[in-house]
């Protein structure tokens, strides 16, 4: 796409998205659209380096974001600490900025990715582990809750399903800013991956589930106060129960996946650490809760093996509540 065209698209879909989104007088407009410039204009710039040189200034930002500006470094080594308690602060700093080497390389892949990985050459980037078993679940007649973390590059496995003609459907929350959330809905419902908006997709969801489709969901996000109470890499965690509802109410397996980096920037390995058939699962965890912490053990499998590749800015874990009971007043 040339210069011209990249200008069309851009103001097409910013008038777009302000049909679609009307933004309320109160709120900065500019603000939501120079943010949305800004997004394109360093893509522009990712997708024209080559992924070698992305690497390197990767290594130069997470050592940037780690020890100079020290982004979230207490949120991070808190978290950290709770995993790994005995380990010491130079450990600690070099899986920080190994953390945020993966995660600004993830932004890279993503933006490279359609230029570099297509149907007729994917084999050749993307080694996947368990591919016979991952592979009969795929093309299963019944529906799949595919289920992944804030680990590696996640987003390449949606991206991979979708390239090789299965595409799968994700629910997630819509972006603050409308015009980057149309332009990034645009980007994956281009190569296959569908978002569902977090509130009122149960019509949607149900849809997925009735035609068979894949159905993606993000296993360590917070529920809050109502939500399912497991153990997650050694520490309480909360869970959303619907992850484990639709696999044991819409006799749908459920798979745990992963996509993590390899040795070399654009090159993945996606696999399966377990899979939960409702036609062959035992006993003891067709209940909630336990099959939530099957999942979340499973989840913490591929984490244990390449923890600098986790999400450890991300919040997972946040305080058990305590119920607390109003006292009677006196008669």
């Amino acid at each position: 796409m040339g210069s011209l065209g990249k200008l069309v698209f851009l103001l097409s879909s910013i008038i777009a998205t302000i049909q679609l989104n009307p933004v309320k007088p109160k709120e900065c407009v500019l603000r939501k659209i120079v943010e949305y410039l800004a997004l394109q204009i360093v893509l522009s710039i990712v997708q024209v380096l080559p992924i070698n040189t992305c690497a390197s200034l990767c290594r130069w930002f997470a050592w940037l974001v780690s020890d100079v500006i020290k982004f979230r470094r207490k949120v991070i080594h808190g978290n950290i600490l709770g995993v790994y308690p005995t380990m010491e602060e130079p450990e600690r700093c070099e899986m920080t900025r190994e953390m945020w080497y993966h995660l600004f390389l993830m932004g890279c892949e993503i933006a490279q990715a359609p230029r570099k990985i297509h149907d007729s050459n994917w084999r050749k980037y993307v080694f996947i582990r368990d591919k016979v078993q991952m592979t009969n679940y795929l093309i299963d007649y019944r529906p799949l809750v595919a289920v992944s973390g804030h680990f590696g590059n996640f987003e390449m496995g949606g991206y991979v399903t979708g390239l090789l003609g299965m595409p799968s459907y994700t629910v997630a929350r819509k972006m603050d800013n409308p015009y980057l959330d149309e332009f990034i809905n645009r980007f994956r419902g281009h190569n296959g991956q569908f978002i569902l908006p977090k509130e009122g997709s149960a019509p949607a969801i149900q849809k997925v589930m009735d035609s068979g489709g894949i159905l993606t969901l993000l296993g360590d996000q917070h529920a809050g106060t109502k939500g399912c109470w497991i153990d997650f890499l050694g520490r309480p965690a909360a869970c959303h129960k619907a992850v484990a509802l639709f696999t044991l109410s819409g006799n749908a397996p459920m798979m745990v996946t992963y996509t993590k980096h390899t040795d070399k920037p654009l090159y993945f390995e996606i696999g399966c650490t377990g899979v939960a058939d409702p036609l062959e699962m035992d006993d003891e965890l067709k209940d909630v809760t336990r099959l939530t912490q099957w999942y979340n053990d499973r989840l913490a499998d591929a984490i244990y093996e390449c923890p600098e590749q986790f999400w450890w800015v991300h919040r997972r874990w946040k305080e058990k509540p305590v119920r607390k009971t109003k006292k009677r007043r006196a008669a």
